[in-house]
């Protein structure tokens, strides 16, 4: 008997639940074609509920969750929340309490699709962040003392640790391999100056490598890597880096392919549950009107469909996806589509299937 996926879906605020629909629909059609099963297993968290019960999640979602196959998250954000509280009350709080310790985030050009850097295209911008996603600075070890006064101190310590820095590696390490392109590894570190936290992924970085003799090793500031991200992104193959940098060169990489609209990102535990999001954040001001992009959503789905192994299925999706890029939209950007949201959703479930 054919095993069915237990898929946890959690639309969130926003336009969330309105792009989650069509990386659904999407989904419906790809496992039809592809012969594989699923069941669906709906959460409300996000704003709304917050603002109903002051709970951003309750703890026995986590159980409940560890139980899923994997995560479909739409968007956490909401105007009329304080910033931070549903980030660190439900992404955070799932990142850290399932350990998805890689953010992995491919930065891919598409044909048809506009890049601000000249003279660049799809051949140039191919690359993937692995990004470590449950330690640095993140982790909100710190405090404040005397706040409010002239003397106030505030502190943050960024926590690496050797476990931590080295799972990330490796898997950075492993994925090259299986990505079987450049073969290229690139560590984006702060070695000059972070001497003791970036001395450690320096060491491991290097000292890993050495079983890795297919692999080749580079490595960047990252202040450099953001410079040659812009300049010549096709030295990349596969970048690796802490979880602060990560989360601030994969937006540069977001924008050098196209946008926001086009950026997906999946939270990974190769041994437990992951989860997958369009990265571009909830866009309250679109919320109801049918005109955001979906593609994002409809990416991260792709993505999830390859780390459950259905290959074929995640395939299907990107091909279907380039197609409706190629054949059908005028633009990424929310609302110059010229087609709404479902519609949009519409194209790439009836190519996926062709």
């Amino acid at each position: 008997m054919s095993k069915t996926y237990k898929i946890a879906v959690i639309g969130g605020d926003g336009t969330g639940p309105e792009v989650v629909a069509e990386g659904l629909k999407v989904l419906n059609a790809v496992s039809r074609k592809c012969g594989f099963k699923y069941e669906t297993i709906k959460y409300d968290f996000g704003g709304e509920r917050y603002m109903r019960t002051g709970e951003a999640m309750p703890e026995s979602a986590i159980n409940e969750l560890r139980q899923a196959d994997t995560i479909y998250l739409g968007a956490i954000g909401h105007p009329d929340v304080k910033p931070g509280i549903l980030e660190h009350g439900i992404l955070l709080k799932l990142r850290f309490t399932l350990d998805q310790y890689i953010n992995l985030r491919p930065v891919k050009l598409y044909p048809n699709v506009e890049t601000p850097l000249r003279d660049k295209g799809p051949n140039e911008i191919d690359f993937v962040v692995v990004r470590e996603n449950t330690e640095g600075l993140y982790v909100g070890n710190g405090g404040f003392f005397k706040k409010g006064t002239p003397d106030e101190v505030a502190t943050q310590l960024m926590i690496n640790t050797r476990k931590g820095v080295e799972r990330c590696i490796r898997y950075a390490y492993e994925y090259t391999r299986k990505r079987n392109q450049e073969k290229k590894l690139t560590l984006c570190a702060k070695t000059n100056v972070l001497t003791y936290s970036h001395d450690l992924w320096q060491r491991c970085f290097y000292e890993v490598g050495d079983e890795y003799k297919d692999i080749k090793t580079d490595y960047a500031h990252v202040d450099a890597t953001c410079m040659w991200m812009v300049k010549n992104p096709e030295w990349f193959d596969v970048i690796v880096t802490c979880n602060m940098f990560g989360d601030i060169i994969t937006d540069l990489g977001a924008m050098i392919q196209g946008g926001m609209g086009i950026a997906a990102g999946g939270n990974i535990n190769p041994e437990g549950v992951s989860m997958f999001e369009p990265i571009g954040g909830s866009a309250p001001k679109y919320t109801g009107k049918g005109v955001i992009n979906p593609l994002a959503a409809i990416s991260a789905m792709q993505m999830l469909l390859e780390e459950l192994g259905e290959t074929e299925a995640a395939s299907r999706i990107e091909k279907a996806v380039v197609k409706t890029l190629q054949t059908k939209l005028k633009s990424l950007s929310a609302g110059k589509m010229g087609y709404s949201t479902s519609e949009v959703g519409d194209f790439v479930a009836q190519f996926a299937v062709e």
